[in-house]
Order: structure tokens, then C-alpha cells, then sequence
């Protein structure tokens, strides 16, 4: 789902008997140290398991405590904003996506380091999940710095596609809120289309400052930094469920 620079693997996956093709590499370098033990003793505890059949979840049930909204990440990385946002928001239900384990260990050492209770991970294709969501289920989404495909031909790889963004419209809650972020020029003008014509979303930017500069509560990830050291600065899309 992140942005990735080794070579990339094809995993064939299922969602209600439907072949899914995920895209993406799922191992980097083998793990060791606190990575490895944070995998072990946290993961275990804060993975989502589905129950079988296909019936609606809300996702609030994955939480052995009250959350007033949920808070639904795709793709995380390395967990930086994730953490970050739980943290800065206790009451709310975070459910963090992310198909590649090396980013998923990452995110495991932030949460054992800073005792997070509010985070819910599932660690494969997050369309996977989506299709057991419940309708308006979500209060807010997160796609920040997903892979751009960039070649033609793989473009029907990019995660936002119209029958994606129709799904997403249908798990979010009036007003809510979808927020991205890239600093891959074209896939910036892809996200931007299939956003701004699409009917059940308004762009609520006012200002070339609302997408040159990120959100006051949207820290820095390795990603971002990335891009900014060289000479790609990501922008900042958001958009409100009609």
C-alpha cells in the first residue's frame, strides 16, 4: 500500500470468493530485536480477527472499551501518523491497515513504547476489511503517500480507484472526514479527479495553503520526509462525506 522502493511481489487474496489481486511487497529485511519481540507480544493483542461468514461488523466492536468514533487508516507505513493520532485522540477507535510486516512491526514497537490502547491493526489488503464493514461505520479515513504505479500500465494497481471511492462512500458517515496526502505529481492529479467528481464528495480546500501545507495535526512520516529531501513536496488532499 505505501510508497516502496525494493522489488515488489503479486499475493492473490479473497474477499467473498472474488479473487483480489494485492499488490506490493509483504517482507524486506527479516526481523530482529525489539521489532521482532514487539511483533510477538503486541500484535497478538491488537490484530483483528474476523468472525466467519459475511455478515456487517461495526468496527467498534474490535474495542473491549467505549470509543465514540472510528478512525480508519489504509496503508499506514511505518505507523508514525497512526500513533500519532492515537495518542493525540484516547477516546477515539483507530483500525490501521497495513499489508507490509516490516511497517507493522514499526508500528508495534510506537504502541508498546507508549502503551496505546486504542489501536486495532489488520496487518493484509485493507479491501479485505472494508467488505465487512458496516455501512457508515466510519467517522474518518486516511490514505497518506500510497504507491503511485507510476508506469500506465499498472495504474489499475492505484488503490483509489471509482468502485473503491463508490465502497468508501458507502462505510463513511455524512460529514466525515477523507484525508490524503502523496508527493507523486501525477498520482496528485489522479487523486484529485477521482475525488472532485465524484457526487458524494466536496473538496475543502479554500486556499492553496490548505493542500501546500499539512494539516496542523498531520506529523511528519518518514514518507513526507522523504519526498521533501528530494524536491518532492507532498500535498495535502481533504474531502468531507457529503
Amino acid at each position: 500500500m505505501q510508497e516502496v522502493t525494493r522489488k515488489r511481489s503479486l499475493e492473490v487474496d479473497r474477499i467473498k470468493g472474488i479473487p483480489v489481486r494485492t499488490y506490493g511487497r509483504r517482507h524486506a529485511k527479516k526481523l530482529k530485536g525489539s521489532r521482532a519481540s514487539a511483533m510477538e507480544d503486541v500484535l497478538p493483542q491488537v490484530k483483528i480477527s474476523l468472525p466467519e461468514g459475511d455478515d456487517f461488523i461495526d468496527p467498534k466492536s474490535f474495542f473491549n472499551f467505549p470509543v465514540k468514533e472510528i478512525w480508519f487508516e489504509i496503508g499506514f507505513g511505518g505507523g508514525e501518523h497512526l500513533l500519532h493520532q492515537a495518542v493525540n485522540n484516547p477516546d477515539v477507535g483507530f483500525i490501521g491497515c497495513e499489508p507490509f510486516i516490516n511497517g507493522v512491526s514499526s508500528l508495534c514497537v510506537g504502541i508498546r513504547g507508549k502503551n496505546v490502547k486504542n489501536i486495532r491493526v489488520w496487518p493484509d489488503d485493507a479491501r479485505m476489511l472494508m467488505d465487512r464493514f458496516a455501512p457508515q461505520s466510519l467517522d474518518r479515513l486516511f490514505l497518506l503517500h500510497p504507491d503511485p504505479w507510476p508506469k500506465n500500465r499498472h495504474h489499475k494497481r492505484r488503490f483509489l480507484q471509482t468502485e473503491i471511492l463508490d465502497q468508501l462512500a458507502q462505510l463513511l458517515k455524512p460529514d466525515a472526514l477523507f484525508r490524503m496526502a502523496t508527493d507523486h505529481q501525477e498520482l496528485a492529479v489522479w487523486l484529485l479527479k477521482k475525488m472532485y467528481f465524484h457526487s458524494t464528495f466536496e473538496w475543502c480546500a479554500a486556499s492553496a495553503d490548505d493542500w501546500r501545507k499539512p494539516p496542523p495535526d498531520c506529523p511528519e512520516t518518514r514518507y513526507g520526509q522523504k519526498g521533501l529531501e528530494q524536491g518532492r513536496p507532498p500535498v495535502y488532499f481533504s474531502f468531507r462525506r457529503i
